[in-house]
C-alpha cells in the first residue's frame, strides 16, 4: 500500500472533555486524539501508527483561549501557535512564550498547529519515522547512533538507546517559565510542571512525555513571578521557516541593579527532552550579567557533552548562545 493513503478508523468528535476522555479511555491503547493534526495525519498517511478510534478534540471550546488569572495566566492546550504569538497578554508579559511560537515551522501550520500539540508531538528522527524497528518503535537498534548513522540533528546529552530529541520549540520556553502542564482523565484532573511532563528514554523509550492512554492535556499554566522578565530566545536552524531546531535557547531573568536574581535557562535539540541548565542557573544567580558571567556559564553549558559522529558542531553553537542569552 502506498503511502499518503490512510487506514481506516473510527472518527469521533465531540463536544465536551468528559466525552472525549470517555471516548479515549474505552479505546485503550487503540485510541488517538488529535487536536490541529499537523503530526498526526502525517503518521497516518505514513501508515505508521493504526489507531482505531480517532478523537477529534477541535470541536472543544473549553480546550481554547487565553485567560488571565491571579497566579498568572491559563492557556488552553487547543489555542493554536499563532493566536499564542499575537495575543496581547503573552506578549506584554510572557514575551518568551510568544517568540517561541513565533518561530515554529511556517505561517499555514502555526495557523492550525496547537500549543497542546505543539508539546506533545512524537520524535523527529527520520529512521523512527520511516518505520524502522529501532528502540523507540520496539527494536534493538538506534539507527542514528552508529557509525554510519545520520545523526547532525541528533542529541549531545542524556542518549539511553535512543538519541533523538524533543522537536518542540514551544517546550523550552515553557520550561524556562516554570510552566504547569494541567492533565485530565478518568480519574480526575492532574498538575505537573513542564520539566516532569517531557521524559526521556531512560524513563520510557517508546514515549517522550507522561501521557498515557485515557489522557488529555487540557491547559497550560504560567505563574506570574515571571510576568515581564527579561526574555531571550534563539532558534538556529538550517532555514529560519520550517525547519526543526539544530540548537535553541529560551531564558528568563529577573535582575535588580544590574544583577541577576532569579533565572531559568532551558536548551533544546540537544536532549530528548529539554534541558534545563541547572549548573548555569546556579553560577549566574547573583552575578553581573557581563562577559565574564556569560563566559564561565558557556563553559559549564556544555558540561558533560557526549556528541555523535555528525553533531560535533552543537557543542560551541550551544554555549554561544548561553552567551548570548546571558547578555540578552
Amino acid at each position: 500500500m502506498t503511502k499518503d493513503m490512510m487506514p481506516s478508523f473510527n472518527l469521533f468528535q465531540p463536544a465536551d472533555i468528559e466525552s472525549a476522555i470517555g471516548l479515549l479511555t474505552d479505546a485503550g491503547d487503540k485510541g488517538w486524539a488529535i487536536a490541529g493534526g499537523q503530526d498526526s495525519l502525517d503518521w497516518f498517511k505514513d501508515r505508521i501508527k493504526r489507531p482505531e478510534t480517532v478523537v477529534d478534540l477541535s470541536g472543544i471550546t473549553a480546550l481554547k483561549g487565553i485567560r488571565e488569572t491571579a497566579d498568572g495566566v491559563e492557556i488552553g492546550a487547543l489555542t493554536t501557535l499563532t493566536e499564542v504569538e499575537n495575543n496581547p497578554i503573552i506578549k506584554e508579559k510572557y514575551g518568551l512564550l510568544s517568540m517561541a511560537a513565533a518561530r515554529v515551522a511556517s505561517p499555514q501550520i502555526r495557523n492550525k498547529g496547537t500549543l497542546g500539540g505543539n508539546v506533545s508531538q512524537d520524535a523527529r528522527c527520520w529512521y523512527y519515522r520511516s518505520g524502522l524497528d529501532c528502540y523507540r518503535a520496539g527494536g534493538n537498534t538506534c539507527y542514528a547512533d552508529t557509525p554510519e548513522g545520520m545523526n547532525r540533528e541528533h542529541c549531545i546529552f542524556g542518549a539511553s538507546r535512543c538519541v533523538a530529541v524533543s522537536p518542540s520549540d514551544t517546550a523550552m520556553a515553557l520550561s524556562s517559565l516554570d510552566a504547569q502542564m494541567v492533565i485530565q482523565n478518568a480519574a480526575g484532573e492532574t498538575v505537573v510542571a513542564a520539566e516532569d511532563f517531557f521524559i526521556g528514554p531512560a524513563i520510557d523509550i517508546t514515549n517522550m512525555n507522561i501521557l498515557k492512554p485515557g489522557d488529555i492535556l487540557t491547559a497550560i499554566r504560567i505563574p506570574a513571578k515571571w510576568a515581564g522578565a527579561k526574555f531571550y530566545f534563539e532558534k538556529v536552524a538550517d532555514r529560519n521557516t520550517w525547519d526543526f531546531a539544530l540548537v535553541n535557547i529560551a531564558s528568563a531573568i529577573i535582575e535588580k541593579d544590574g544583577i541577576i536574581e532569579d533565572i531559568r535557562i532551558s536548551c533544546g535539540a540537544v536532549e530528548c527532552v529539554p534541558k534545563r541548565l541547572h549548573v548555569v542557573e546556579d553560577i549566574v544567580r547573583g552575578s553581573v550579567a557581563n562577559e565574564e558571567t556569560a563566559t564561565l556559564a558557556a563553559s559549564a553549558a556544555s558540561r558533560g557533552a557526549a556528541p555523535l559522529n555528525y553533531n560535533h558542531f552543537k557543542i560551541p553553537l550551544m554555549e554561544n548562545l548561553v552567551k548570548r542569552a546571558i547578555r540578552g
